[in-house]
C-alpha cells in the first residue's frame, strides 16, 4: 500500500471511530429499549403511555372493564367501558357501510402477556419476539384501552389486506382511536408496523395524532 493510500485509510478509520463515539448513546438499533424503566404511578389515566421504557405493575387490572358486544367481537373480549362504547359505536357505523370490523384481542393481564411473550421467544426466537410483542407490564392491552381488529377477511395479521383497512385508518380517529404502531416509526415505538393494532386516547388526542400523523411517544413529547 502507498503513501497515500495509507493515509486515506487512516482518515477513514478515524472518521469511523469519531462517529462510533458521538452515536454510542444514540438508539440507532433499538438499543436502549428496556432500560431506564419507569413504572406508571397514574395507570387510570386515559392518555397513559405504556411501552418498553414505562411499565404497568403487575398486579394491575383496570376497574371498569366491560365485555365487547359478541356482534363486534370474537367471545370474551374486554376493554375499559368508555373505549368499549367507542369501539362498539366504531363497528355499528362501519357494519352500516358494510365493513365488518371485529376485536380479536382487548384486555389482557400480565401473566396472560408473560405466557405469551414467552411463546413467541420459545417459537421465533428473542430477536423477532421483542419486534412483535411487548414483555409483561409493558403491553397497551393491559390498560384495556388497546384493541387488535380483523376485518372480512378474518385475519388480523391481514388486516392490511382487508377491504376494512383504509375506512378504519381514515376513521378510527373520529372515535378516539389511533393506529398505534405506524410504518416507518419502528425506532420510536420499539414495535414493527402493526395495522391491527389501535389504542384509545379519547377524540380530541385522537384527531391530534392523525391529523399531524404522530405517535403517542411524539405527541407525548411535544404537548405533554
Amino acid at each position: 500500500m502507498n503513501e497515500k493510500r495509507f493515509r486515506y485509510a487512516v482518515y477513514i478509520v478515524i472518521v469511523i471511530l469519531i462517529l462510533l463515539f458521538y452515536t454510542k448513546d444514540l438508539d440507532l438499533f433499538g438499543k436502549n429499549f428496556y432500560k431506564n424503566i419507569k413504572m406508571i404511578d397514574h395507570p387510570d389515566a386515559i392518555m397513559v403511555l405504556v411501552n418498553k421504557t414505562y411499565q404497568l405493575d403487575d398486579h394491575y387490572v383496570p376497574s371498569d372493564l366491560e365485555t365487547i358486544s359478541i356482534s363486534y367481537a370474537y367471545e370474551n373480549k374486554q376493554l375499559r367501558r368508555e373505549a368499549k362504547d367507542a369501539f362498539e359505536n366504531l363497528s355499528q357505523e362501519a357494519l352500516s357501510l358494510g365493513f365488518r370490523i371485529v376485536a380479536t384481542s382487548a384486555y389482557r393481564d400480565y401473566d396472560y402477556q408473560k405466557k405469551l411473550f414467552e411463546e413467541y421467544v420459545s417459537d421465533k426466537g428473542e430477536v423477532y419476539a421483542l419486534e412483535c410483542s411487548a414483555k409483561p407490564g409493558h403491553s397497551e392491552h393491559q390498560t384495556g384501552l388497546a384493541v387488535d381488529v380483523s376485518g372480512s377477511n378474518d385475519d388480523y395479521d391481514e388486516f392490511e389486506s382487508s377491504p376494512e383497512f383504509p375506512w378504519m385508518k381514515e376513521n378510527a380517529h373520529r372515535y378516539g382511536f389511533i393506529l398505534r404502531y405506524p410504518k416507518g416509526k419502528e425506532r420510536i415505538t420499539g414495535f414493527k408496523y402493526e395495522p391491527w393494532h389501535y389504542r384509545y386516547v379519547g377524540t380530541e388526542v385522537a384527531k391530534i395524532i392523525y391529523d399531524e400523523g404522530l405517535t403517542l411517544e411524539e405527541y407525548y413529547d411535544k404537548y405533554l
